[in-house]
């Protein structure tokens, strides 16, 4: 099998590059990796997989496209109207006047295409203005020689795969994209292209999937899992030897807070500081001693919002994730090995997790560790105008969590206090609430994803399916 994996930022090069797919894909036959990835950081990546890499044809957008694609995406919003959407509709846009301009316009002609028939017809202008650049030419040639056949992309939403996915459907080559995270169909704005399968983590997912695009044929929606949560099944450190990587003591509770990036997340600083004055009053402590408490800021956050926090409180450990900074966006961060190794482990041996509403509720389920959802503002007003509670505890892809009663939702700093003691004196309470969480959004257990990946490109490939 001939596999042509599109791998457009750096949550893609986690996925499809550091977990197991690429060695999986190219033990399955030959293996062309189209990439974003800086050409001073690819040989690091290759090495290893007996992959072929080459960088993906820039491909400009000209403002015509951009209108086109921002009507598109606001109007999936519009038609969806999940809880997410009507709210991000419901902020002003902001930054410079081109680009004010164009949301208003995208936001205007958007309320005359939010009806699945009318979306898909404005897709197909869409793509044909795609069509006619010299990046869609580019793959055409690139395909007739390499000759794939099968073409999987590891995000739906990434504008720099149109052009690849456009070049595949034109020369009969079938593709395949992964819905890249638990949140996206019903937070995001529409998928990107026009793929032939779609890869899902979940039966839950599938539903959401066929919900908000009723033109696709559920016989071409897969359910496979997610690659981000393969490298969990190989975490094999022990707890001593993890905990000296950061200088820890193995043998006492360790709190780890997960931070979000600065826009979403505003206020993580402040509640990771309301932990630590927790910790340190010592009313969190028990027969193992006082909980030590790790702070590891989102991949993306580079404020350096968090290190105050060392110099009041000299135990806390500020774990930064070691991902290559090659920007300031998600799009161009780029994770390593290293940071995906920390992270499988510390999910195992951290005692309890504390987040805010994130998917880090996700990762430490699966292990069965217990996880707090910090739900309370510390400024008033609330950065949102609105509290916590009636925000991103509202959200569509989180509600399963609320409901189902996965975590310990704390709405006041003493609540906080509350819910931690409960989970370090048992951390076996609601295990099988997780249990439940993780069936549901997860589906298929870390370790099983790429090979079931790849068994289904076969499958494609070999038009079985």
């Amino acid at each position: 099998m001939r596999t042509v994996a599109l791998v457009p930022d750096g949550v893609g090069v986690r996925n499809l590059v550091l977990g197991p797919f690429l060695d999986l894909a190219t033990e399955a036959g030959e293996c062309l990796v189209l990439h974003a990835v800086p050409a001073s950081y690819v040989d690091e990546y290759r090495a290893g997989a007996s992959a072929i890499w080459s960088p993906l044809e820039p491909d400009p957008e000209s403002l015509l496209r951009r209108l086109l694609r921002n009507t598109l995406l606001v109007g999936q919003m519009r038609w969806a109207d999940t809880v997410s959407m009507r709210l991000k509709l419901q902020r002003r846009p902001t930054g410079r006047w081109r680009h004010r301009l164009l949301e208003h316009t995208s936001r205007l002609l958007s309320r005359g295409f939010a009806q699945p028939e009318r979306l898909q017809w404005l897709d197909r202008r869409h793509c044909n203005r795609v069509a006619a650049s010299g990046a869609v030419d580019h793959y055409r040639k690139l395909f007739r020689e390499w000759q794939p056949d099968v073409i999987v992309c590891s995000h739906h939403r990434p504008t720099n795969v149109i052009a690849p996915v456009l070049a595949a459907r034109e020369l009969g080559v079938p593709t395949a994209t992964l819905i890249f995270s638990w949140d996206n169909l019903t937070s995001k704005g529409r998928i990107v292209a026009p793929f032939d399968h779609y890869l899902v983590w979940s039966q839950r997912m599938r539903d959401e999937l066929l919900r908000f695009y009723p033109e696709i044929d559920g016989a071409r929606v897969h359910v496979v899992g997610t690659p981000q949560f393969d490298p969990y099944a190989r975490a094999t450190e022990t707890r001593e030897a993890f905990f000296q990587r950061f200088g820890g003591d193995p043998a006492r509770p360790l709190l780890c807070y997960s931070g979000g990036d600065v826009g979403t997340c505003p206020e993580d600083a402040e509640h990771a500081r309301i932990v630590l004055e927790i910790v340190s009053s010592g009313k969190l402590d028990g027969p193992r001693g006082r909980p030590q408490v790790l702070v590891r800021p989102a991949p993306v956050d580079t404020s350096g919002r968090y290190l105050s926090l060392q110099d009041d409180f000299p135990d806390v450990f500020l774990c930064q994730p070691e991902w290559a900074d090659a920007g300031a966006d998600w799009s161009v961060k780029l994770p390593t090995a290293a940071d995906i190794d920390f992270l499988r482990h510390l999910v195992v041996h951290t005692d309890v997790g504390i987040n805010l509403a994130s998917t880090m509720t996700l990762d430490f389920a699966l292990h069965d560790t217990p996880v707090v959802n910090v739900a309370f503002d510390v400024a008033d007003p609330p950065p949102f105008g609105r509290p916590l509670w009636e925000h991103y505890y509202r959200y569509d892809h989180y509600r399963p969590v609320v409901e189902i009663g996965a975590a310990r939702f704390a709405r006041s700093r003493a609540a906080l206090e509350t819910e931690l003691r409960r989970y370090l004196d048992d951390p076996s309470l609601d295990a099988e609430r997780r249990q439940q969480l993780v069936d549901l959004q997860v589906g298929i257990a870390p370790g099983q994803c790429s090979p079931r990946l790849v068994s289904k490109l076969s499958d494609i490939a070999s038009r079985a399916i």
